[in-house]
This record gives structure tokens, C-alpha cells and sequence, in this order.
């Protein structure tokens, strides 16, 4: 065994720095080099421009393409050499195959070989030999490779904290990941990124990061279970196994809003990947859309919920997220091929076309959206009277036949159709737009997919895997589009306890319906609040398969005011004392953005800032948001205001302070404004 004590232990770290320094100058000289080199053939060719031929030009195009490419590839080897040189590996497994040599692993963020001595001295953590890491305890283990399965004993398995070069502690243990080493990373304040978690991955997880083979993976993970970090490790890992022929560029993210998708824009560059490309669900809407409808966003849907209560509002909602609905929409669109054209025939000059002939050319082209099948079937009548009258048609006869034959459909407008599609419904009612012609958020999707399947839309045939977020915000017919547009693999996954909208939910098995050769994992440990926190939130929706992580701390508080400006001003002490307690962010949380600026206005004096819709980074220090927008959000610290039974009483209520509550990672407080008891929530009495 090398290095069997701690004191060797931080020997070898040196030796390993010092081989780093070495390299990181030796890529360092090449990154000059290239650099030089490219700009002295730029300068070759502008001096000597006016003498080179066509040939000559193209030749040193290339040639400069490839120099940069490769200036670019020693410079993304210098960052990844210049940031293990901080903290080159977390973790060393012994493992002695059954075949071979013992041979120590240790692991880190990126691979790093020895030149001189060609011999790989960290290994990447997505590296199959780096899985027997996460899966397995001392004793008999084993990892899959290209050419197949290495059996073999893990003998030893140490754990390291390094930073700054420098370690700060080493463990030896026996289980996948010591318990002691999950806490101590658990009690940490949280940032304003979401971090990478490759140190402390449990073996669900490892599992669910690894999968090659599923076409749709779907992760139901409950709150604080760490399913959007996993995602993206997941990503991470793909694009390590596939990087002949999967880059970040072919991946696309479907994230909830502008600053969720800046709150995770750490992880992927901190595991050595580019960005990857994000896209909100409203954005995709106007894109297909093309922008010619004005229409309500979900974060507006969401308000209308929680500031008002109007029945017809829900019922329609509720009816377009059901898989019924979807039913129906493709029940309608039957039906109109088969009923909405004009029985007749149709005479040029001398020449009449009889409608069976008409309608079977229309039937043949059932591969092509229906009303994209025109011109087609115009150019086959245009055929069929030149065949018939021996002679080329006058532009006369060809403007009478473009003319008629949309004209047999009863409608070609898809806007049209989708209002039709309610009369024939029998249920007019249930579509209805807002002033100005906006249309509701329920009714985006269901139109875009009439578009989808009447005109057609262009596939994203560029995207090579899509990863959904908030899974359960989406309905049936959103992933029936997304299935259609998005040939790809898929990653989908949310939590439907946190859904933002229970009238228009869906769970990982409504998912599946649409998906079902998906593979489906449930996470069920909770890591990111207090022990004490996830009982609290289990008092107000109740999760029977949670597993609560054994780190305890203080018991959510619950103050009681006699009025809003005491209610604020025990906030404002609450912000004087988390100033000078060490934590790194405050969120409190509202249920509605009209409460949430009251409160910013009331309080902006003392540092807070706004987190709106419209926000697009999310930062460090004393946040006030809703419920809403803090999803995926973590905060060492969490305040909610106005938690009064007359504020949160209906399902979408709960559901937001479920969502307020499970954000906090060491310290939750709640506030209401109260003359009587039987104003708190009864889940709190």
C-alpha cells in the first residue's frame, strides 16, 4: 500500500501539486506558442494577401481554425490543471482485480496523467473505475468498461477535504460516503450557485447519474433531495461518456425561469463543461408561436390563483391539464379530416374532377400535417386535368384550382379550429380570452400542439438531450409537444408535493403515459433542511416516503403579532441578527408578489433586494421573493410572513408554504398577525 498514513498522506498531496505547477507551466508555454503562432500567420496573410490565390486563402483559413482550435483546447486543459492544483482529488479507493495488480485510485473533478511517466494519477469521477467509489463498501466490488466487467476487492477507502492546496482533514471509512463527511458538507452556508456535489454522491444517486441506456429517465425526488444537482451531474457525465459525439451545445435545458437558470449556471463549469444552453417554457411557446398571440405566463396563472378565486378560472385549468383533454384534442382532429370538407366537384374549363378523387389524393398524404397537404393535392388536380385535356394549363385554370381546393376544408386557420374545437366540444365556455385578446396560459400549449399536428413545426432535430425542470408544472399536452419536437434522449424531474398549481400537476406515472418506455427513479432522502425543518413541512403536506436526513438543529419558530407593523418590525430585528450570525443568505419568502412588495418597500433600508419575474441572477445576502420563484432555490435561512389562516387556506396556499418552508437549510421562522388563536393554520395549533 502507498502512503498508509495521514502524515504520507499530505507528502504525497505535495508531490502531486508539484507534478501539477510542472505541467500547468509545460501547457502554459504551449498556449504562448500557439498564440504566437496564430498571430504571425494572420500577419503572413494580411501582408501577403494581395499574392494569394483562392486556394492559397482557403488553405490558411484552415490552417488558422486549427491552430486556434487547438490554442483553445491547451487553454481549457490550463483552467482544469489550475483548478485541481486547489483541490486535486476528494477520494482514493485501493482495488485489487481479480486478474491484476493492486492498484490505488484517487479521484477528483478531472483526470490528470503523469507525462513523464504516462500513468494516470487522479481520475476523473466519471470514470468507470471512479463508480466503485459510490456503490460500494470494502470488499468484493466491480465496474463496467467498453470491453467489459473488471471484478475485483476494494481494500481501502479514504476521503479528503482539500482546499486551497492544503487538506484539511482525511478520513478513512468502510461505507460509500462517511457519514461524517456528508454533515460537515450539509452544515455549510449555502452559496448564491447551487454547487457540485461529485464528493459526496450517495449510491441512488450514482446510479441515476450513470444510466447510458434509458431514452427518458424521470426523477420524482422530494424536496431537498438534490434531484436538479443530479440532473446536471448527470448531464456531466453523458457528455464525458458520448464527447465523440455529444457536446454541451446539443444539450438544452427547459428551466422554470431566468434566475433558477443563473443559480445553477455554476455546476456544469465547475465539473469541467461549457454552459449548456436554457430555454424557459414561455419562451419556447413564443418561438412556436412565432409571436403572433399575446398570452398569460404561468407565473401569471399562478397569481390569478392565489389573488382570486373564480370557479370557471379552476375549471378550465383543470380540464385542459387532464389527460382527457389531450384525448379530445386528438378525437377532434379525426374527426375534422374525416367531416370537414365540401362534398362537390370541381370543373376546370371542360374538365371535371370528381371529389372521391380529390379526397383519396387528400387521405394520401395523411403523413403530412393536414393543412400543409394543399399544395400537394393541387399540384396532383393540376396533373389530373393536363392528363385529361392533353395540353399545359392556363394560368387562368391554375389560379381556379389553387383557389378551390383549400376552399373544400371548412376552416385553414389553426386559431380557428382550436375556438372550433370547443364548439364541437360542446363547451364554449371554456374558452375564453382576457382583455385585449390575451389568451390564458391553459390554452398556449393545447394551440401550439393544433399548430404542431395541423401545419407542423420544425423538430429540434439539434438537440441531442433534453433536461426538464419542475416536471410537475407541466401538463400532458406540454410533454405530448415537447415528445414530438424533441426526438432525444430525456432527463424530467420534479417533486409533485411542490407543485405551484395542483389543478394542473403531473407526477412521475402521468408523465410515463406519455413517455412509457421511460425509466422512472424515485429519491426519496431529503438533505437540504434540519431534521427539525422537514418535520415542520411534513405537518403541512404530508410525504408518507420521505426519509428525513439525521441533521438536527433548531425548531422552526412560529411568532405570533398584533399587527402588520409589528409583524415588520420583528422582521427587521430578525435581519439585524442574521447580519452577525455567520449565515451567507435570508430568503423570506410571501405567498403572493404583492406581499412580497410590501415588504421589500417596508424593509429596503436594510440591504434587501426583489426577486421578480423579471429578475435574472440570483444573489447572495437578504432575498424577498415568492414561494413561486424560490423553487430550486436553497437559503440558509428562511422567514414567512403572514402566515394566517385567512392568508394561507386553499390547496395552492398550502402548496406555496410547503414550498416556503422546505428552502431552508439550518433556520426556518414564521410570522402572522393575529388578535385570536384560531387564525393560525391548524397544522400549527
Amino acid at each position: 500500500m502507498i502512503n498508509p498514513s495521514e502524515l504520507e498522506e499530505r507528502e504525497y498531496l505535495e508531490e502531486i501539486k508539484e507534478k501539477l505547477l510542472l505541467a500547468i507551466r509545460r501547457v502554459n508555454d504551449s498556449v504562448k506558442q500557439y498564440s504566437a503562432e496564430l498571430r504571425q500567420s494572420k500577419e503572413y496573410i494580411h501582408e501577403h494577401q494581395s499574392g494569394m490565390d483562392e486556394a492559397d486563402m482557403v488553405a490558411a483559413g484552415q490552417s488558422i481554425n486549427r491552430m486556434a482550435s487547438i490554442g483553445e483546447s491547451a487553454a481549457l486543459r490550463k483552467r482544469k490543471l489550475i483548478k485541481l492544483s486547489s483541490s486535486p482529488y476528494f477520494g482514493r479507493i485501493d482495488f485489487a482485480p481479480d486478474n491484476g495488480q493492486e492498484l490505488p485510485v484517487y479521484i477528483g473533478i478531472y483526470t490528470f496523467t503523469d507525462e513523464t511517466q504516462r500513468a494516470t494519477l487522479i481520475y476523473d469521477w466519471r470514470a468507470p473505475i471512479s463508480s466503485m467509489f459510490y456503490d460500494f463498501e470494502l470488499g468484493e466490488g466491480w465496474y463496467t468498461t467498453p470491453s467489459g466487467k473488471v471484478t475485483g476487492r476494494i481494500l481501502l477507502k479514504r476521503q479528503y477535504k482539500i482546499q486551497d492546496g492544503r487538506m484539511d482533514y482525511m478520513i478513512e471509512n468502510a461505507v460509500s460516503i462517511h457519514d461524517d463527511i456528508l454533515q460537515k458538507e450539509l452544515s455549510k452556508s449555502a452559496d448564491d450557485k447551487m454547487r457540485n456535489i461529485v464528493a459526496t454522491i450517495q449510491r441512488d444517486q450514482n446510479a441515476v447519474i450513470r444510466n447510458e441506456t434509458a431514452p427518458v429517465m424521470i426523477i420524482q425526488g422530494v424536496a431537498g433531495s438534490g434531484k436538479t444537482s443530479i440532473a446536471l451531474h448527470r448531464i456531466a457525465f453523458l457528455l464525458y461518456r458520448f464527447r465523440e459525439t455529444i457536446t454541451s451545445k446539443d444539450i438544452l435545458i427547459i428551466s422554470p425561469n431566468k434566475v433558477f437558470a443563473d443559480y445553477i449556471s455554476n455546476v456544469l463549469p465547475e465539473l469541467g463543461e461549457e454552459q449548456i444552453p436554457e430555454m424557459e417554457m414561455e419562451e419556447l411557446a413564443a418561438d412556436l408561436l412565432e409571436n403572433k398571440y399575446r398570452f398569460q405566463t404561468f407565473f401569471q396563472q399562478v397569481s390569478e390563483l392565489l389573488e382570486k378565486h373564480d370557479a370557471g378560472f379552476i375549471e378550465r385549468i383543470r380540464l385542459k391539464s387532464s389527460f382527457e383533454f389531450l384525448s379530445k384534442l386528438n378525437q377532434y382532429l379525426i374527426y375534422i379530416e374525416n367531416n370537414y370538407f365540401t362534398f362537390a366537384e370541381l370543373q376546370v374549363g371542360k374538365t371535371i374532377v370528381p371529389f372521391p378523387f380529390i379526397l383519396e389524393r387528400f387521405k394520401a398524404y395523411h403523413r403530412i400535417p393536414l393543412l400543409k397537404r394543399f399544395p400537394e393535392v393541387v399540384k396532383d388536380v393540376q396533373n389530373f386535368v393536363r392528363d385529361s385535356t392533353q395540353r399545359k394549363l392556363t394560368g387562368q385554370e391554375k389560379a381556379k384550382i389553387w383557389e378551390a381546393i383549400p376552399r373544400m376544408f371548412k376552416m385553414n386557420d389553426v386559431f380557428d379550429l382550436y375556438r372550433d374545437f370547443y364548439r364541437w366540444l360542446g363547451k364554449e365556455d371554456l374558452f375564453k380570452t382576457k382583455h385585449g385578446g390575451v389568451l390564458e396560459y391553459a390554452d398556449v400549449f393545447p394551440l401550439i400542439y393544433f399548430k404542431l399536428r395541423l401545419e407542423g413545426l420544425q423538430p429540434f432535430d439539434h438537440v441531442k438531450h433534453l433536461l426538464v425542470d419542475e416536471m410537475q408544472d407541466y401538463t400532458p399536452v406540454q410533454y405530448a409537444v415537447l415528445s414530438r419536437l424533441f426526438k432525444c434522449k430525456k432527463t424530467i424531474l420534479g417533486d409533485v408535493s411542490q407543485t405551484v398549481n395542483p389543478y394542473s400537476a403531473s407526477s412521475a406515472d402521468t408523465i410515463q403515459q406519455v413517455f412509457p418506455q421511460a425509466d422512472t427513479v424515485k429519491l426519496l432522502r431529503s438533505y437540504r433542511s434540519t431534521y427539525e425543518i422537514t418535520a415542520f413541512a411534513q405537518r403541512i403536506i404530508h410525504n408518507p416516503d420521505l426519509i428525513a436526513m439525521e441533521r438536527h438543529g433548531q425548531v422552526p419558530d412560529l411568532i405570533g403579532c398584533q399587527s402588520n407593523a409589528e409583524e415588520v418590525e420583528v422582521i427587521k430585528k430578525m435581519i439585524a441578527a442574521f447580519k452577525t450570525s455567520g449565515y451567507h443568505s435570508l430568503g423570506i419568502i410571501c405567498k403572493t408578489h404583492q406581499q412580497a412588495k410590501f415588504l421589500n418597500d417596508e424593509l429596503k433600508s436594510l440591504g434587501v433586494h426583489l426577486l421578480t419575474a423579471d429578475s435574472t441572477a440570483f444573489k447572495e445576502g437578504i432575498t424577498i421573493t415568492t414561494a413561486h420563484l424560490s423553487k430550486g432555490l436553497e437559503f440558509d435561512q428562511v422567514i414567512v410572513p403572514f402566515v394566517s389562516s385567512r392568508n394561507y387556506q386553499s390547496d395552492v396556499d398550502m402548496k406555496m408554504l410547503y414550498i416556503a418552508c422546505t428552502r431552508a437549510m439550518h433556520q426556518l421562522t414564521l410570522t402572522f398577525t393575529t388578535s385570536s388563536p384560531a387564525n393560525l393554520i391548524p397544522a400549527f395549533s
